[in-house]
């Protein structure tokens, strides 16, 4: 077993997302630049303030503890306080807890700071923003801050200006098939690699989810199978959305209408379907270049529309139309609606 397959805890009460949580920044899976980054960090000792920007479950929040760990040694904990600011949002936690915290006396390495995690940082009121950048000028001497965030433009610009930006970006299929390979293992679980395919295309790049389904997957029904996974993360099955496309590909406009109506009727919202549309299309090697990038402006022109509200069974129809419309012959000269 390798050091990222060994659980962090051996609590068997704790949801494998936590088990298996990386303690150590080389156990840390994906975004191997930001990593090598908070590596030279560790080594040096000195912490800047810092604002880690990606999408939810790439392992932002894991990271920072991680440095914490390298910088602070096992017992770093006492030393950290984290919280998450879609909760601790307002004016009031900055002049308090926060302040207190960075008040507090604590033991350290020579060198060393205490560490402040603000999770959820984008969900910040702008008066609470506005006292966390005067909080991190006074005690910059005993404390560094840490903010993840999921958009790093909702944080104020006078804040920016004094972290260091971190991004993080999508976890690739790979590695998130590695990292559920090594829990499967470790866990006595089996898979079919069918099966774990399924569990990285439905989660997109999010580690935290496809843990979370992983464990779901193998408490209801103990093997992990494309069909088992599906029923447990209930989103449009791809082999249906799979087989649309190829009608849409034939210009089979009846066809492709009928698998999105068996999708509407098992109650998936027009999200959900778009969404899932979009996925597949990007792995649907059966298209040329040319053809993909037509079928990805429809479908974003659609889905702009479907969060505008248009969430209709017509407007997916619509989609199906005008996919379709590609396989006519000489469907480059046709006007785009």
């Amino acid at each position: 077993m390798t050091n990222a397959a060994k659980p962090a805890s051996s609590d068997n009460t704790l949801p494998w997302v936590e088990k298996y949580r990386p303690v150590v920044l080389k156990d840390v899976v994906g975004n191997q630049e930001t990593v090598d980054r908070l590596n030279v960090i560790a080594l040096g000792g000195n912490m800047p303030n810092l604002i880690l920007a990606g999408a939810p479950g790439i392992g932002k929040t894991t990271s920072i503890l991680c440095l914490a760990h390298a910088l602070l040694g096992p017992t770093y904990k006492e030393a950290v306080l984290e919280l998450n600011a879609s909760d601790d949002r307002g004016i009031e936690v900055v002049r308090n807890r926060i302040k207190m915290f960075a008040q507090k006396k604590v033991n350290l390495p020579a060198g060393r700071h205490k560490i402040i995690i603000l999770d959820e940082a984008d969900s910040m009121t702008p008066g609470a923003q506005q006292a966390l950048r005067r909080t991190m000028e006074i005690y910059s001497n005993t404390t560094r801050f840490a903010l993840a965030c999921n958009l790093s433009g909702k944080i104020i610009e006078p804040i920016q200006s004094r972290c260091a930006i971190l991004r993080f970006g999508k976890l690739h299929s790979e590695q998130v098939l590695h990292r559920l390979v090594e829990i499967c293992r470790a866990e006595d679980v089996k898979y079919t690699p069918e099966g774990l395919e399924a569990i990285g295309f439905s989660a997109d790049g999010d580690m935290r989810q496809a843990v979370n389904n992983l464990q779901s997957t193998a408490s209801g029904f103990g093997l992990i199978t494309p069909d088992n996974v599906f029923r447990v993360c209930d989103q449009p099955h791809p082999v249906v959305i799979r087989k649309m496309l190829e009608s849409c590909s034939r210009g089979e406009v009846d066809e492709a209408v009928a698998c999105i109506s068996v999708l509407w009727t098992q109650g998936y919202s027009a999200v959900d379907i778009i969404t899932a549309v979009f996925r597949v299309v990007k792995v649907y090697d059966e298209l040329d270049e040319d053809k993909k990038l037509k079928y990805v402006r429809e479908i974003g022109i659609t889905h702009m529309r479907i969060v505008d509200g248009l969430q209709t069974l017509v407007q997916l129809q619509g989609l199906v139309a005008r996919l379709c419309r590609f396989a006519l012959p000489g469907a480059a000269l046709l006007r785009q609606v």
